[in-house]
């Protein structure tokens, strides 16, 4: 499969044109590999560590969900990351295509491959923005768990390097009803509480939010940015293979950018 048979393929599914006005969906950079046969490397963000990786593969598209460019550059200087990124992806011929706020809305986008993960029933968004369509996710848990052994299947599936969760909360309450949204959704609080969700799983939430969901009866889980999206870009990697594309993988270069001390 060429890669513009690739994205046309893709953007059926996930139309870059359903992305928010704030963010960049689809091309990062193009230069000039729309007729080759696909060679995908699938990443959560476009980082020079990637691009390596592409290089050393023989890649020539870095598909990621986080934009590469998030707003236009007002200059390229040698030695900054993402003027480096444009001179190897021209240098080695390698695109970078970005699926963001497209994919998290869509089945088997980010918030769905977390409910899935969950074994989460009877899905809804959080935040319909259009037919099945929608922001978060939002279920039954079947059967209830105990919020301690809830927070143990976050754990043991996600695997997040910490986890953090209202300090209020009794751990042998039953939780029934949860919701879900990769990455940075502590902004969806009151939309979430709007759903009956008695938890909420997501990430980069702040000091005060935990208040304001403690405040409004939620329990709040911050499993972290990488540990909540992550699982989204092996399912899509796992999509690609089933095209029989010539290559695919998913990097193994990833960062999360955070370490946690222990003494």
């Amino acid at each position: 499969m060429k890669i513009a048979d690739l994205i046309t393929w893709f953007e059926a599914w996930a139309n870059p044109a359903w992305c928010e006005s704030w963010d960049n969906c689809g091309w990062q950079i193009e230069p000039g590999v729309l007729q080759e046969s696909a060679r995908v490397l699938v990443c959560l963000t476009p980082t020079l560590a990637v691009m390596e990786e592409a290089i050393a593969l023989n890649a020539n598209l870095i598909f990621a969900h986080h934009p590469l460019i998030f707003s236009p550059p007002k200059s390229f200087r040698s030695g900054e990351p993402i003027t480096e990124m444009a001179r190897l992806a021209f240098t080695h011929n390698i695109g970078i295509y970005t699926a963001h706020t497209n994919f998290d809305q869509v089945a088997d986008g980010t918030a769905d491959v977390l409910a899935q993960i969950l074994g989460l029933k009877d899905v809804a968004p959080i935040v319909p923005t259009q037919a099945e369509l929608g922001y978060g996710r939002v279920g039954l848990l079947e059967p209830f768990l105990t919020l301690q052994e809830l927070l143990t299947v976050i754990q043991n599936r996600l695997t997040p390097p910490d986890l953090i969760f209202s300090p209020s909360a009794d751990l042998q309450q039953v939780v029934s009803r949860v919701a879900v949204l990769g990455g940075s959704g502590a902004g969806y609080i009151s939309a979430v509480v709007k759903t009956g969700a008695q938890a909420y799983l997501t990430s980069d939430c702040k000091f005060h939010q935990f208040q304001e969901s403690r405040d409004r009866h939620l329990i709040l889980i911050d499993a972290g940015h990488y540990a909540t999206e992550r699982p989204a870009c092996d399912r899509l990697a796992q999509k690609f293979q089933s095209l029989n594309l010539d290559w695919v993988q998913l990097s193994t270069k990833d960062e999360d950018f955070r370490q946690f001390f222990q003494a």
